[in-house]
């Protein structure tokens, strides 16, 4: 690699952190950190689950996609944004992982610092994921990995609560009857939505649906629409339907407030379903709701299973079918079980729908789910995202009008 390419790299590591995703697992390695074999028998992958240990599922199914490639793996597990650094550093010392499996925001930048190869040169079929999730990994045109699996944001609700204050959640389809369900939650002496606004990418990624959901775009986050949708969170925290503590709410603090059962609706993501089932109380969930009807946009969360550039291309052969093995129709179903993800591919969420029923409107939020770098924002996403939670934070605590805010994020992006 070229000292320009190098040069690339090392900018790219300097925005990457931005971009890590709302939730992300404790450091640890299951090996060391050098990426080169000994021998060609020897294929090496990175992954961002060091909470899945030696003879975890996880661990077993990468050595069993070794073996029928006829290979040994040798796997490094990481925490997400150090997984991002050690590849970018990797990079620069043509030492990458044969397969790297990183945060879907992620691929874009290692993409444009030259990092990733492209699914026409690895010959990886991506026909059958779906389009919404498949570009989050695209960037100029190209694509640089599949996904192994999404999640996003939907609303939990309290049946309980709903029930008392007489709302029909069928009821619930905008903007406006959300608004009109949580009046009439106070009004029973209720609290009524909880979600995270704090300033970090958490509070960017559960902005996300409502900014998508009013129209706007993040070529233009100073737009009515996106104007709209910030007055709309700070209108409820106005009438007291939200609680101030969502400015400093993490996604996990907001889950512990519904998890109360005081809450009539939790903005929140699939990987809350196991803490779901042990709150005590009855709960359903919908997709977040657009402004004017139907399903919100929200964004994706889950990984990118990458193929990075090497020295030595006749690697290349061999790592297709490592990638190939990993998101194949019988391994992703107990992958994305395990991990709590929806599949990207329809055979396979119909599969799980199947298994368990309650899995079907996180299917439908997936479905209109969207990519943070998708229309091409790729490195360009980092900057207007801190722009917009900076911009959600000032509107919230009342230091600037919603409309003020957001232009001054717009400027500041240009």
């Amino acid at each position: 690699m070229n000292s320009s390419s190098r040069r690339r790299l090392t900018a790219a590591a300097m925005t990457v952190v931005a971009v890590a995703a709302g939730s992300t697992a404790c450091s640890s390695d299951s090996g060391g950190t050098s990426t080169k074999a000994e021998d060609s028998g020897t294929y090496t992958i990175w992954d961002p689950y060091p909470q899945f240990a030696k003879g975890s599922p996880w661990a077993k199914l990468l050595d069993d996609c070794g073996t029928k490639a006829g290979v040994k793996i040798k796997r490094t597990a990481f925490d997400t944004s150090d997984l991002t650094n050690k590849a970018l550093l990797a990079a620069q010392q043509d030492n990458s992982a044969d397969v790297l499996i990183v945060d879907n925001p992620v691929v874009s930048t290692l993409a444009e610092a030259g990092l990733l190869t492209t699914t026409d040169d690895n010959k990886i079929d991506t026909s059958a994921v779906d389009p919404n999730l498949l570009g989050a990994g695209q960037t100029g045109g190209k694509t640089y990995g599949t996904p192994v699996g999404a999640n996003t944001l939907a609303l939990y609700y309290n049946k309980a609560v709903l029930k008392e204050a007489g709302v029909d959640i069928a009821s619930v389809k905008d903007w406006d009857s959300l608004t009109a369900a949580l009046e009439k939650v106070k009004k029973a002496g209720k609290k009524g939505i909880t979600f995270s606004a704090i300033g970090t990418e958490e509070g960017s990624f559960q902005f996300l649906p409502w900014f998508w959901g009013s129209g706007a775009q993040l070529t233009d986050v100073g737009s009515a629409e996106a104007v709209s949708a910030l007055s709309l969170w700070k209108g409820w925290l106005d009438k007291g339907y939200a609680p101030n503590s969502v400015i400093n709410n993490t996604q996990t603090t907001s889950w512990q407030e519904f998890a109360t059962g005081d809450y009539a609706f939790s903005e929140n993501g699939t990987w809350q379903l196991a803490n779901a089932e042990k709150a005590g109380f009855e709960y359903g969930v919908i997709p977040v709701p657009a402004a004017s009807g139907g399903n919100a946009a929200a964004p994706t969360g889950g990984e990118f299973v990458t193929v990075p550039v090497q020295g030595d291309t006749a690697r290349y052969a061999t790592s297709q079918k490592l990638v190939t093995c990993l998101t194949s129709t019988d391994n992703l179903l107990a992958t994305d079980t395990t991990l709590s993800y929806v599949a990207p591919t329809a055979e396979v969420q119909d599969k799980q729908v199947a298994a368990n029923a309650e899995l079907k409107p996180w299917v439908e939020a997936v479905k209109a789910a969207k990519g943070r770098t998708s229309d091409d924002l790729g490195t360009k996403y980092p900057k207007i995202s801190e722009q917009l939670w900076k911009a959600v934070q000032s509107a919230l605590s009342g230091s600037q009008s919603p409309k003020d805010a957001l232009t001054a994020a717009q400027a500041a992006v240009k």
